[in-house]
């Protein structure tokens, strides 16, 4: 295929995937399968790939992610993003109805008010120019906010690009927001690595926008609702209007909308929604109330902090009392200790509540949660059912306080604190049985070493029949042992605060047995940025094991590094490099992965063909900024095809610096003070003997 031809197919498929992706996201009518609709986003991929010059700024493949930024710039918005008032009052919504029609010039004319959802998310700026997403920025202060632009691009339900006659420049204000199946997945995940999970899907979606890599926000799998649009001479007369255009252009306009005439009709769609707010995929906080007309808005006005024409009902969080029957100690993967109160049954939320997280120790002596007590337990915005307090009125004169274990539940070790932290741990990772069948369960899984057929509580059975007592023991698995075994398990969502647990049987039969065995073989020749990963080391993810393998080449330059070596790797901070250390410290860790490079796993990193071209040869390089001829990750694979080492922080040890636009002030700073050399793009090119710009700006460029 050649450039011309190219061309056109890259356009082609451009509108193609872009109506698809509209018609699964807005419309909610898939029209293509998802293997058909993978083939075309994958043949758009490669041709990008072979002719990046013919890429297209609005491309779909911007939906995936991959941009790195190391800093969020503030731009000041055009039109400032206010603050609703708030009531949690239904008479103060009364009073604002009424209010609102007299101060308008003509008390007789009819006011309508639009109701809406209030999403409970971050609020969002979208800027658009000749019909293309140029720009979006977070709230802020209001004045100002931080431009995400790059992480805003993966979110499906915002256009890239739009569609019909839309205006030549304006803005959207939305909400993005994270939907409870995207907070349940990335919670499991964030509590398979020993993070802290988050509390709620608007801290998910909060934190989410601000990640560096724009690939890891599109894993998030975030969701936006669009609200309200402005430009300065908007040529629609009411708000209902400009957001039904609005949707045939593209944008996501929640379907649950009305325009409402009296007081009655308003509170019939609060009413409604209180109620049938639990059945959501998403979470929101009460209902927005807006004057429909702009002339009447006009008329009514703002104050500093809010327009005097719209108001927020906020929904009180729903709460119930329940008699508290006992706390477990729940010990996960990391030895971390849980502890999870057992209720007596009650109804919330639209579901059945058993159980509810107490958080840690200073948890439960904050609530001074004693046995048999009345708590009062709340949801909320919150999937995860919680405490919140306890009725003491209730409570009986001879009833103890709760006692946060001093050892394991499960191993009898005593329990350890790290300074600074809440949690108390098991510090027994290799004796205590739920750890080691956690390690064992994250080692098996489709994104570490994807051992297919030893999931479902199979590896309990194992590990019951003294089978397997750490992940090297796998290995030694044969057809004899695991033939005929059989026993009834207990199988847990993996939030099952708030299901019930099933019993299933679980047999090992000869379909299964050779699955299993295959999948071993084959899990020999996964590359060693899997293998790292699925050891399982604390807080490292399959981002950071990616770029450590990278970095460091083989486990054995990973296992003699220092705190401070690995702390110079991009992505590494102070507590991942001493968790590392700590892994590597142990000798029963290093007992098993010699056991595994026995069983013929990876434990090096394949490294590309060196090219002649070693002028970086030795050079510790920090690269800053955003560049005109390369991405960030194609200016870092030059330097290491050259030679050079990629370092996230300047230090004594730093070479120099590359330096593109918006390099950040402080690095620009300490580089200075330290009198490291700061290059900018063209005599960077110049050292490398680069004369013209390159065609690729990822991969090797030699």
């Amino acid at each position: 295929m050649n450039e011309t031809e190219a061309r056109e197919r890259i356009a082609e498929l451009s509108v193609i995937i872009d109506n698809h992706n509209y018609n699964y996201y807005i419309l909610s009518q898939p029209t293509i399968s998802d293997y058909d609709f993978d083939m075309l986003m994958n043949e758009l991929i490669k041709l990008e790939k072979k002719f990046p010059d013919l890429a297209l700024p609005t491309s779909p493949t911007k939906r995936v992610g991959g941009d790195i930024t190391n800093e969020f710039p503030t731009v000041k918005h055009r039109y400032p993003m206010l603050s609703l008032a708030n009531s949690y009052n239904r008479d103060e919504i009364i009073d604002f109805i009424n209010r609102t029609k007299k101060q308008l010039d003509d008390e007789s004319s009819q006011v309508e008010f639009v109701c809406e959802l209030k999403f409970d998310g971050v609020s969002i700026s979208l800027t658009y120019e000749h019909g293309v997403l140029v720009r979006a920025v977070t709230r802020g202060d209001g004045a100002q906010g931080d431009e995400v632009t790059n992480n805003v691009k993966t979110i499906r339900t915002i256009p890239l690009k739009l569609k019909g006659d839309y205006p030549d420049f304006f803005e959207m204000r939305g909400e993005v927001i994270m939907p409870h199946d995207s907070f349940k997945r990335i919670n499991a995940e964030r509590d398979d690595l020993g993070l802290q999970v988050f509390a709620n899907c608007r801290n998910a979606a909060s934190g989410s926008l601000k990640l560096f890599d724009s690939k890891e926000t599109a894993n998030r799998r975030l969701d936006n609702f669009c609200y309200y649009m402005m430009m300065d001479d908007i040529p629609y007369s009411s708000h209902y209007e400009s957001l039904m255009a609005a949707k045939d252009w593209g944008f996501n306009i929640s379907p649950h909308i009305k325009v409402c005439r009296t007081i009655g009709e308003i509170e019939d769609f609060i009413n409604f929604w209180d109620v049938k707010r639990h059945e959501l995929p998403f979470d929101i906080d009460g209902i927005v109330i807006k004057v429909n007309s702009f002339a009447q808005r006009e008329q009514l006005g703002l104050t500093s902090k809010s327009p005097r024409w719209a108001i927020a009902y906020k929904f009180k969080a729903e709460e119930v009392k329940t008699r508290l029957l006992s706390v477990d100690f729940q010990v996960g993967r990391h030895g971390t200790i849980t502890p999870v109160a057992n209720l007596d049954p009650v109804q919330l939320g639209g579901t059945t509540v058993r159980r509810a997280t107490l958080n840690n120790a200073d948890f439960i002596k904050q609530l001074d949660l004693h046995n048999d007590d009345t708590v009062i337990v709340v949801k909320g915005g919150e999937i995860i059912p919680k405490i919140i307090g306890v009725d003491t009125d209730r409570r009986k004169a001879d009833s103890d306080e709760i006692q946060f274990i001093r050892r394991c539940p499960q191993c009898g070790t005593e329990l350890v604190q790290n300074e600074g932290e809440a949690a108390w741990y098991c510090p027994n990772s290799l004796g205590c049985p739920p750890q080691i069948k956690g390690r064992i369960e994250h080692f098996i899984g489709r994104k570490a070493m994807n051992i297919e057929s030893l999931g479902e509580g199979k590896v309990e059975v194992l590990f019951d029949n003294h089978l397997i007592n750490n992940y090297a023991d796998l290995y030694d698995l044969t057809y004899d042992k695991l033939y005929g075994l059989e026993k009834v398990v207990t199988v847990e969502d993996e939030y099952s605060l708030m299901n019930e647990s099933v019993t299933k049987k679980i047999s090992f039969k000869e379909k299964t047995v050779n699955n299993i065995l295959n999948s071993l073989m084959k899990s020999r020749e996964v590359p060693f940025t899997k293998v790292l990963f699925a050891l399982g080391i604390r807080e490292v993810g399959e981002v950071t094991a990616k770029i450590i393998a990278n970095t460091m080449g083989d486990i054995d330059t990973i296992m003699k590094a220092t705190v401070e070596e690995l702390q110079e790797i991009n992505t590494v901070g102070e507590t991942i490099a001493h968790n590392i250390r700590e892994f590597f410290d142990d000798e029963r860790n290093i007992s098993i992965i010699n056991r595994l490079r026995e069983f013929g796993l990876q434990f090096k990193q394949e490294k590309k063909a060196a090219t002649e071209n070693q002028v970086l040869s030795g050079k510790t390089i920090v690269v800053s900024g955003v560049f005109a001829n390369f991405s960030r990750d194609g200016i870092k694979q030059v330097i290491e095809d050259l030679g050079g080492k990629n370092v996230s922080s300047i230090s004594a040890k730093t070479d120099f610096v590359v330096a593109g636009d918006k390099m950040g002030p402080e690095k620009r700073k300490k580089a200075e003070t330290l009198g490291i050399r700061i290059l900018n793009e063209t005599e960077f090119m110049e050292m490398i003997g680069m004369t013209t710009a390159p065609k690729l700006t990822t991969g090797t460029l030699f």
